[in-house]
């Protein structure tokens, strides 16, 4: 149990480093739009050039990722982010960020796929909800921990300095690969003639189980990351925040969060995943709906909103990523996870991209359309629910 509990705080520290570098960029819209003299295409674009970079790695890595002993692909993959984000940290001009960006989704993509792959194959049915919940609470901590101080240190210095600061944890995370992730190579010896790469294909597309699985990562991409990249931005144009003031967004979001991941991977481990995917799902639209049609309002309001936003959210992701892992045999799921997480990320940047294409400014620099985007995102959150029902777990 021990080496069990290691195990997860070192997959939760490599996602907590992961989330930090991809959401970072969110909170800093403001700054970087006003020092690159970009608009909401340009920025949205710096977004979901990680996300695309990303889904492309993934939809490859689905053809190699179980040819490998688990542990030594994601050292070399986690070496590869390690350099990106180095490469974002040195960036001079919007073309080299957007460029540092890919090569930072690259193998982002791919770390994602390898977490999830990892802990399907060493924590049981009955407990993985309670793992997926400790792992996931990395996002919960990147919001009120890494993003906050992230854009407290880039108020101090500049945009540059936290992904220093995350380059140099980058390096001490594959310290804690090393020494804590056993090595895996059972699934290597459940499959003896490995796949071609259209066979993975083939075999992922010819199961309707993981294909309505996909299908529900994608429609909650679309019903999230249309929202996402821009809170920051209309919060700073239209609510009336200042850039510093968006701290108290992740901080009040990252705290409840925390303590609610883990409390909902117990609950879906004890009252069935679907049920609580479904209840998170439903209270999710509320704040969707509200934050996208805010004007000036008064902090306080904003905060109950979007911390309520955090919460659902991560509620619903919590219990419906351990569904989607379970669709998939050992042998197998490695490549179904990175075929997955191609597809999601791919939805995620084209959902940012669409979102980027129908927002606006007006002449007083306010961002327009947010709403026309918040139905859109309501619109396709309702269709996870049905789309759930229909997800069977296999292992």
């Amino acid at each position: 149990m021990k080496k069990e509990k290691a195990i997860l705080w070192t997959l939760a520290a490599i996602n907590f480093i992961h989330i930090v570098d991809f959401m970072i960029l969110m909170p800093l819209g403001p700054q970087l739009m006003r020092i690159f003299d970009i608009g909401p295409s340009e920025f949205s674009l710096l977004v979901s050039s990680y996300t695309f970079s990303a889904g492309i790695s993934s939809f490859f890595g689905a053809f190699f990722l179980d040819r490998f002993d688990r542990k030594k692909i994601l050292i070399w993959v986690y070496v590869g982010f390690t350099i990106g984000t180095l490469g974002c940290a040195l960036s001079p001009s919007y073309p080299v960020l957007l460029a540092a960006r890919v090569i930072s989704g690259i193998f982002g993509g791919l770390t994602s796929a390898l977490i999830l792959a990892i802990i399907g194959d060493l924590i049981p049915d009955e407990r993985r909800g309670s793992a997926m919940g400790l792992v996931m609470a990395a996002f919960s901590f990147a919001s009120v921990m890494g993003v906050p101080l992230g854009l407290f240190l880039a108020s101090l210095s500049n945009w540059h300095m936290p992904f220093y600061i995350l380059t140099g944890l980058a390096f001490l995370s594959l310290g804690m690969i090393y020494k804590f992730i056993p090595p895996i190579r059972e699934h290597l010896s459940k499959e003896i003639k490995r796949p071609h790469p259209m066979e993975v294909i083939s075999r992922v597309t010819s199961n309707s189980n993981q294909m309505r699985a996909i299908t529900l990562s994608v429609m909650m991409m679309f019903g999230q990351f249309m929202i996402i990249p821009f809170l920051s931005p209309y919060n700073v144009a239209n609510v009336g925040f200042t850039e510093m003031e968006l701290t108290y967004i992740y901080i009040a979001g990252g705290a409840f969060t925390i303590f609610t991941s883990p409390w909902v991977g117990r609950l879906s481990d004890k009252y069935g995943k679907l049920k609580i995917f479904t209840i998170f799902m439903v209270f999710n639209l509320v704040p969707i709906g509200v934050i996208t049609h805010l004007g000036v309002t008064p902090i306080p309001y904003v905060l109950l909103i979007t911390t309520m936003f955090f919460v659902t959210s991560n509620g619903r992701f919590v219990p419906a990523t351990a569904m989607i892992t379970g669709t998939a045999k050992p042998e197998n799921r490695g490549s179904f996870l990175s075929f997955n997480s191609a597809v999601q990320q791919m939805a995620a940047g084209l959902a940012s991209l669409i979102a980027g294409l129908i927002i606006g400014e007006n002449e007083l620099g306010q961002l327009t359309n947010f709403n026309i985007v918040g139905y859109l995102a309501i619109f396709f959150s309702v269709l996870c629910i049905p789309l759930a029902r229909r997800v069977k777990v296999v292992s």
